[in-house]
């Protein structure tokens, strides 16, 4: 039960914002499923695969993904996952959890700005930045277990040219490809030393998120979407706090 309330709110996140809900899902797998920390951080990756895979399939058959930007910044990505996850195995979770919330606190600022403009159809690349920043990207996503897409969003808008609509449907396929290749790569070496994964509460969790969109969708056409969006930027401060002290504990 407390999986799928957490994947609800989680969905109703992602409907409302189009961002910001996979970051949710490690402290959900932490404090409300109570997982350990390094298969929350890899459990995560699947579920925000999963719930972006779904987004993906819908947003290709409104021709509203640019393909040419995913193997811009995708492939990309996809190496610095593969890298920032095995790093990951490296290090102490603890280590992990404090770069999460630091994470959050940047998330946190991103969503209390001023909405990015929408800027039309794609004018100039700049293909060298949207590599180098999607490697970087990919990397956190590998390390920390977050999509990224509050990161991808403004590099596809503001270095590839992307109008917002357009930007934010790539992003959904980037980050199921980034967040699938980083949960194989956490996968295979946990599950040898004796992890389990709970593929229930993974499953669980990625059907009540897309639920949870369509109702985060439908609230976005009736809620003032400023003053929801500094709301949600203030509890993701607070989680952050909350990561941070649990963490030094």
């Amino acid at each position: 039960m407390m999986a799928l309330l957490g994947a609800l709110i989680i969905g109703i996140s992602l409907g409302l914002f189009g961002s910001g809900g996979s970051i949710l899902t490690v402290p959900v797998l932490l404090y409300l499923v109570h997982q350990d920390p390094q298969v929350a951080i890899a459990s995560s990756l699947l579920i925000v695969g999963g719930i972006s895979l779904f987004g993906s399939i819908q947003n290709t058959f409104r021709g509203l993904v640019s393909w040419r930007h995913v193997g811009f910044f995708g492939l990309p990505g996809m190496a610095g996952t593969w890298l920032g996850a095995y790093a990951g195995l490296l290090v102490d979770a603890r280590w992990q959890l404090l770069v999460f919330a630091l994470l959050m606190a940047v998330a946190a600022w991103t969503m209390w700005r001023a909405r990015l403009p929408v800027l039309g159809a794609p004018v100039v690349i700049r293909p060298y930045k949207v590599m180098a920043e999607g490697l970087l990207v990919g990397a956190i996503t590998g390390f920390v277990g977050v999509g990224g897409g509050f990161l991808i969003v403004p590099a596809l808008v503001l270095l590839g040219g992307l109008s917002l609509p357009i930007g934010v449907a790539t992003s959904l396929v980037i980050i199921a490809l980034k967040s699938m290749v980083g949960f194989v790569q956490y996968y295979v070496p946990m599950a040898n030393a004796g992890y389990q994964f709970d593929m229930k509460v993974i499953a669980i969790m990625i059907v009540a998120g897309v639920l949870g969109s369509f109702g985060g969708s439908w609230l976005a056409t009736r809620l003032p979407k400023e003053k929801l969006q500094k709301g949600f930027a203030v509890f993701l401060v607070v989680m952050a706090g909350v990561v941070i002290y649990q963490s030094v504990l």
